[in-house]
């Protein structure tokens, strides 16, 4: 390559892309693909040309005309592109393109504080709760069964709290039992402590209504009678 060549490329110039883009473009949302064409329209906008077509876009990338056309649609709809109106000296209106919206959800993305999780501040809750249930500590062993609720079975904790208050009203507090309570939940898809407290009582109610059955279809009950005992 001839030292013409090697300064013609330097001086072809350099296109300034903020960093935040490629570390939080995923997590807010966008693919590799609209990514590019956003970076696009940033080098169309530094170069003073702010709204190219889907026709020059498609020039640059490996898309049709038509794909991009869709992609910036869906990038104004799902707001990481804006769509400007401006008016020039001689009141001529034009538009424009803008990434003020991508790099707002960038800044809320990035400032944005996590949620505290609920299931970890109660953990030590939890195990409180079991042993003034139980009036007494629990066994190493039972500790365990409690972690791998949580930590392999992916139960959360106010479902196993509801779980451990079926097994009292049943009057029975042990963790194999409450275990059982907790597959038969997941079995069926129970994941809530409502839906849990529904399923329960619909299982009551079936219980109810078999004991009820068996009772209509016991013998009748005579007392007694000696019929010879005319005495």
């Amino acid at each position: 390559m001839e030292r013409n060549q090697i300064v013609s490329l330097l001086q072809y110039g350099h296109t300034a892309v903020s960093k935040l883009l490629f570390d939080y473009y995923a997590k807010i949302g966008l693919n590799e693909t609209q990514m590019m064409i956003l970076l696009h329209i940033h080098r169309f906008i530094e170069d003073g040309y702010p709204f190219p077509t889907p026709s020059e876009l498609s020039e640059r990338v490996s898309l049709t005309e038509s794909e991009c056309t869709e992609l910036l649609r869906s990038l104004i709809k799902n707001d990481y592109l804006e769509m400007q109106k401006n008016q020039d000296d001689s009141q001529v209106m034009y538009e424009t393109y803008s990434l003020s919206p991508l790099f707002k959800r960038i800044i809320q993305e990035q400032y944005s504080e996590p949620e505290p999780d609920k299931d970890f501040n109660q953990e030590g809750e939890l195990y409180e709760i079991f042993e003034q249930e139980f009036s007494r500590p629990l066994s190493p062993m039972e500790c365990e069964t409690i972690n791998v609720w949580l930590d392999q079975d992916k139960y959360k904790t106010e479902l196993i709290k509801t779980a451990l208050h079926e097994a009292v009203l049943a009057g029975k507090l042990n963790l194999r039992y409450i275990d059982r309570i907790l597959h038969e939940w997941h079995k069926n898809g129970v994941r809530t402590p409502k839906e849990a407290k529904d399923y329960g009582e619909k299982f009551r109610k079936h219980q109810t209504g078999k004991t009820i059955s068996k009772e209509k279809e016991k013998p009748p009950q005579y007392p007694n009678i000696n019929w010879l005992d005319e005495s």
